[in-house]
Order: C-alpha cells, then structure tokens, then sequence
C-alpha cells in the first residue's frame, strides 16, 4: 500500500484490550500498512499460549525481533504502519523502538474486569482467558517519557480510532 502518512505505530496493551479492532481500523483510516503481531508468533508461542502457558522473555524475543524488523523494513521505505504487540515491557517496547525512534506506541488500557468480560466472549483466538492475570502481572505501564498515547477501552472503538486519527494528522 503506497501511503501518504508515514507515521509509526504499535498498538499495546493486555489480551482483549482491542488491539487488534483498534490498529485495523487505525491503519485504514491512515492508510498505512497494518501488521498483526499475533501472525508473527512462532508456533511453539502460540502452541505454549494455547494450552496456558505464560510466555517467558525468551520466549518473547524472537517475535520481538520479528516485530521490530518489520518496523524498521516500513521506516526504510518510508511508509506509514500500524502494529499490534502486547509490547507489556519497557524492555519490549525498547526492541521495538530501536528500530525507529520516532516509533509512537498506543496503549489501551482498562479495567481488568471489562477485558476479562471481552476475553471471556472471545472465540477462536489461541489466547486463553486463563492468562489475563499473567500479562496484568507483566504489564509496565508506559513511562511518561516514552510519550504512549494512553487510551481507554472503555469507549467505543471507533471513538478511539477517530481521537488517534486526530492525534496523528494534527
């Protein structure tokens, strides 16, 4: 997709925060490019998630890697793109951002018990319910100098799609 906006972004948060809906709509209404960051799990993640196993940071840096080579491929030619990583660490999201400086990450954030409500009506995804409280546990807020845009899942996701788009374009 050849885009006009060249901006960078990863779009973070717990399972069932909305990642996926959000960056999808994000990236069109751009026209960027859109990755999702599940498709670059390799199987023994996925198969490791599936039965319920939290995975370990090593587990985590070769789809890290992944990640952050195709962020870098998108600042290299100039093109615009949306991510979607969990990206629940500092030390994750510094993979991430080595790779373009200017990379802005959005964190949706909310309450536990409205994702684990969303989780539980979730079908079909390998990631099980079960290991909310694990990536809660995880989870390192953004600092304020990684400069996140925070977002509540609590609204709805084309509100939170049109505040991004807003942000992005101003």
């Amino acid at each position: 997709m050849d885009s006009v906006h060249r901006g960078l972004y990863v779009v973070m948060g717990v399972a069932g925060s909305g990642k996926s809906t959000v960056g999808a709509a994000f990236a069109r209404s751009l026209g960027v490019d859109f990755a999702e960051g599940d498709a670059y799990h390799p199987p023994e993640n996925v198969e490791r998630m599936s039965r319920g196993i939290p995975l370990t940071d090593d587990d985590r840096a070769a789809w890290l890697r992944a990640l952050a080579l195709r962020v870098r491929a998108a600042r290299e030619a100039g093109t615009g793109l949306v991510v979607t990583c969990s990206a629940l660490k500092r030390a994750y999201r510094d993979v991430l951002r080595a790779e373009a400086a200017e990379l802005r990450f959005v964190f949706l954030r909310g309450p536990r018990p409205l994702i684990a409500e969303r989780l539980a009506g979730r079908r079909g995804h390998f990631m099980p319910p079960a290991l909310l409280d694990s990536q809660l546990d995880t989870l390192e807020e953004p600092a304020a100098d990684e400069r996140a845009w925070v977002c509540d899942v609590a609204a709805p996701p084309e509100e939170i799609v049109a505040a991004l788009v807003a942000r992005a374009l101003a």
